[in-house]
């Protein structure tokens, strides 16, 4: 029998019980793909990471979800920075490699944030449904959108779909009954991310704040909600420079009030066009798994 560590932590948290919880394995040096999938079923979690050795970075992380394994994912990044960082005692800047390709993840003030591995050309393409459909399938009306529904991938492509108001973002809510007619992405994973503006416009030196919720398909049938997700954050970014919007740009999204889980999400857009994704980390506690 083997002993395999693990770590709990949330991502995106200003609190302790808020955020995206995330397990950890330390090393997963031994396991079979269809036991870190049956570990990631086991934990429950949106992802689960298993840290292995690298060639390419400072170290090398498989995220899944509990059906499937993912190219590339924010939230794990960022709890998964930080336990690397722990275990091999780096510095404040490391770097990890997915499936995507090798991501850049730096901490400064308590903050750890990433690039994502296709921020210099974020891929953009049109929604295959209308904007009516898109909307009656959020529960909400076309007049409810802000502008055309998009599929943006900068690491792992998710339909963005931007809101006139937080107002409709908090109304929103998805018909379960429509799944069938959810477009899905290149995983075959059905999600869509709302967002919108929240308050006023800041003064000067401040970040822009929006709302935003990112809804996907359970396996099994079903619609969840994710407390806050890096990637989606990042693709927001890759939006904003397809919008032709000012640059530099930099963001407060908040995430998660409606699942209890509150999170903050710091995105800043470069002059250069550089997209960059910031949270909090905090660990909770620690484990480990008999095989």
């Amino acid at each position: 029998m083997t002993t395999y560590p693990y770590r709990l932590l949330n991502v995106f948290a200003e609190a302790t019980f808020g955020g995206n919880p995330l397990c950890v394995f330390e090393d997963a040096t031994g396991l079979s793909d269809q036991q870190m999938q049956a570990l990631a079923l086991q934990f429950n979690l949106s992802e689960t990471v298993f840290l292995l050795p690298s060639k390419l970075a400072s170290a090398r992380m498989r995220i899944f979800t509990t059906g499937h394994e993912m190219a590339f994912a924010g939230h794990p990044a960022l709890g998964t920075a930080q336990v690397v960082h722990d275990l091999l005692q780096t510095g404040d800047a490391l770097t990890l490699e997915c499936r995507a390709g090798v991501v850049p993840v730096s901490l400064r003030d308590g903050v750890w944030t990433f690039s994502p591995p296709n921020a210099g050309a974020p891929q953009v393409m049109s929604c295959e449904l209308s904007p009516a459909q898109v909307a009656a399938l959020l529960g909400l009306a076309e007049h409810d959108l802000a502008a055309e529904p998009l599929w943006v991938n900068t690491g792992s492509d998710q339909l963005l779909v931007p809101l006139k108001t937080a107002e409709a973002v908090r109304r929103a809510q998805p018909d379960s009954a429509a799944l069938a007619y959810w477009p899905a992405n290149s995983l075959g994973r059905k999600t869509a991310y709302v967002f919108a503006p929240d308050g006023a416009a800041p003064a000067a030196g401040e970040r822009l704040p929006l709302l935003a919720r990112y809804f996907f398909a359970k396996v099994g049938g079903g619609v969840a909600e994710d407390p806050g997700t890096g990637s989606a954050c990042a693709n927001l970014g890759g939006w904003w420079l397809h919008s032709g919007r000012r640059l530099p740009a930099s963001l407060l999204i908040s995430q998660g009030e409606q699942v209890q889980r509150p999170s903050q999400l710091y995105l800043d857009i470069g002059a250069d066009s550089r997209i960059r994704v910031g949270g909090r980390v905090l660990e909770i506690g620690r484990g480990v798994i008999q095989i």
